[in-house]
């Protein structure tokens, strides 16, 4: 590992996994050494077209030679930002028909809870247990992990958690709810998705007390699950969505989306409602529109339900317990957090790039470019599954 990395740039944790990168192409990153790497991890579900797509460098490259940033957002307008917002609203079910750009997904989630507050008057906000939305402090408030938060407190007050899928919860929703924000699938909880019609039934208990449906779909989103938006599998319309990660082709950007009725409220009573610098950059969305036009034009979000498939299908081992998640969504739960371990570390040396989720410790990332080939999931879980055959013969587990 390369002592300057951690010697000048802030960590996240004590032991990162330091691999020194030299460039990244397809499904494929390669080290210093030129080792090469398969990714089944895709800049956890960032790079949604793979590294280095040919059709998002061109668009950033074109929109280079044009200008870069020339004003803060929301003053002028710039062709990429706009050719974005409207593409995505032809996209979008007719309500949700304008959107605000910003520079991750965590700063739309803020927005969003901002919104939703402004809207409704009310000050109380739902989340689910072992929730995550990101890490700034309106979102780490919503976050439903106490552990990952307690250094930080005091946080957002007036916050109440529920247990995704619990429906008797659904009537902690009253007429003091400004909103609830959940997860279309349930992320760093280990991809866990809505059974029974829930998402129909949060939307109905929002109607009936006045409540904001919120949707993070910051992972499932762009694709991954088959659809465009993770909330398009389950016939329900939410008042906000919230996107970001797999939006930019790899590049940082966040989102969120509703009416223009609801969206206008942030231009008065207070004027700049919500105002950033650099959101809406016009490298950042000539990426975007880039990336959305090739999912859209292509066949790759209905691909992604046939490599699922094909994912299921491999990854059948004594030690895999079951596979969790929706089309390139996925995690593989083993029986111990060492195992998983194990696993994703001896994958590594072996060329092969997992990762784990963030509450849930059995769980195995499978979360790669959609446009990963038959031939680079075969060769991935092959990897996966020799792996876990050296573990049963050391003796870690039976």
């Amino acid at each position: 590992m390369n002592p300057d990395f951690i010697k000048y740039q802030a960590q996240t944790s004590p032991y990162p996994l330091g691999m020194e990168v030299s460039h990244a192409i397809g499904s494929y990153i390669y080290d210093t050494n030129d080792k090469k790497y398969l990714d089944f991890v895709a800049g956890v579900s960032a790079c949604t077209l793979g590294h280095q797509h040919p059709r998002v460098n061109q668009a950033i490259k074109d929109q280079l030679d044009k200008y870069s940033h020339v004003m803060v957002y929301g003053e002028y307008s710039q062709s990429p930002a706009v050719q974005y917002c409207k593409l995505l609203a032809s996209l979008l079910p007719k309500s949700l028909n304008k959107t605000y750009l910003v520079n991750s997904g965590t700063e739309a989630i803020e927005g969003a809870l901002k919104l939703a507050k402004r809207t409704t008057g009310r000050s109380q906000l739902i989340s689910c247990h072992n929730a995550y939305h990101g890490n700034t402090m309106g979102s780490m408030s919503v976050m439903g992990f106490e552990e990952r938060k307690q250094a930080f407190r005091p946080l957002l007050p007036d916050v109440d958690f529920i247990t995704f899928n619990n429906e008797k919860d659904l009537q902690k929703i009253t007429t003091r709810t400004a909103a609830i924000l959940l997860e279309t699938i349930q992320g760093g909880a280990g991809f866990i998705q809505p059974e029974n019609n829930y998402l129909q039934k949060v939307r109905k208990r929002c109607d009936e007390v006045g409540a904001m449906m919120i949707v993070d779909e910051i992972q499932p989103g762009f694709g991954r699950t088959g659809k465009l938006f993770g909330f398009q599998n389950y016939d329900v319309v939410p008042d906000i969505v919230v996107m970001g990660k797999g939006m930019g082709g790899g590049m940082p950007v966040g989102a969120f989306t509703a009416s223009a009725e609801k969206m206008d409220l942030l231009t008065e009573n207070p004027k700049l409602g919500h105002i950033t610098t650099f959101g809406g950059h016009p490298v950042i969305a000539s990426a975007c529109l880039a990336t959305l036009q090739e999912l859209t034009e292509t066949n790759l979000m209905q691909e992604t339900l046939d490599k699922e498939k094909l994912f299921r299908s491999l990854l059948v081992h004594p030690l895999i317990k079951e596979v969790r998640g929706k089309g390139l969504m996925l995690a593989a739960m083993t029986e111990t957090a060492e195992i998983t371990n194990d696993v994703i570390l001896s994958c590594q040396d072996k060329g092969l790039i997992l990762f784990w989720l963030l509450f849930e410790g059995c769980a195995i990332r499978i979360t790669p470019p959609l446009t990963i080939s038959e031939e680079e999931i075969k060769e991935g879980c092959a990897i996966i599954l020799s792996v876990m055959d050296e573990i049963i013969k050391k003796g870690q587990a039976v």
